[in-house]
């Protein structure tokens, strides 16, 4: 059905359809906000589904489009494009939780302070911190009374003084300006491939999918 669609999508040179998408929320706010008014301007005949996500997805069987998330853990059986700056983390925590614990210039020294720990959605571990200066690697198990698998609720709880959080440094960058959030070790979390849109096989590309990789295209060259 999709293939007959498409082809009749071609022979009016028009594009129409529904495009689906999986994406995490910061995905969605960094890659797919900043082009969708426009996009569905140039589009008036496609619907866009965004569901948000932060588990990986099978696209193929959930039957979605495309998928957007971190290049580095994307499968390498996808084709994947680059379609965000590189990202780092930033280790974080309110002026006041600082004032009153220890120091922290060491990764191995956040197993000494509570913690906002961040349970992955597919395997529902508790995920590792990671940090890496020079030569040196390392991950992190973290203690601390809150988990959750929302970035969002880490950024909050962090402000709230709850703990240490460890967050997309963009995402924090506004709190640490205004003094809100203090960061600390800086140094031991490097850049890191940003956000990627990924899809199977070229040859499974529908027309309103070309166009939305266009559209991003678009706004890449305008960035530079």
């Amino acid at each position: 059905m999709a293939d007959a669609l498409d082809a009749l999508e071609r022979g009016a040179g028009r594009v129409a359809g529904t495009l689906r998408i999986t994406a995490t929320r910061q995905a969605h706010d960094a890659v797919i906000r900043p082009i969708l008014s426009r996009f569905l301007q140039d589009h008036p005949e496609v619907i866009v589904e965004v569901m948000i996500d932060y588990a990986f997805r099978d696209i193929v069987a959930d039957r979605f489009d495309a998928g957007i998330r971190l290049g580095e853990k994307i499968e390498r059986d996808m084709i994947a494009l680059k379609v965000g700056p590189d990202l780092s983390m930033a280790v974080v925590a309110s002026p006041g939780y600082l004032a009153t614990h220890a120091v922290i210039e060491h990764p191995r020294d956040l197993t000494d302070h509570r913690c906002i720990n961040y349970r992955m959605t597919g395997s529902g571990a508790i995920y590792a911190w990671e940090f890496e200066r020079g030569d040196e690697v390392l991950s992190v198990q973290v203690p601390g009374a809150l988990a959750t698998n929302d970035p969002d609720i880490m950024l909050k709880a962090a402000l709230d003084g709850l703990g240490v959080g460890y967050i997309l440094e963009h995402e924090a960058a506004r709190f640490i300006s205004e003094g809100r959030l203090v960061r600390v070790l800086a140094d031991w979390t490097p850049p890191f491939p940003g956000f990627h849109l990924y899809h199977p096989s070229r040859r499974q590309m529908r027309p309103v999918l070309i166009a939305f990789l266009d559209a991003l295209k678009r706004i890449q060259r305008l960035r530079r």
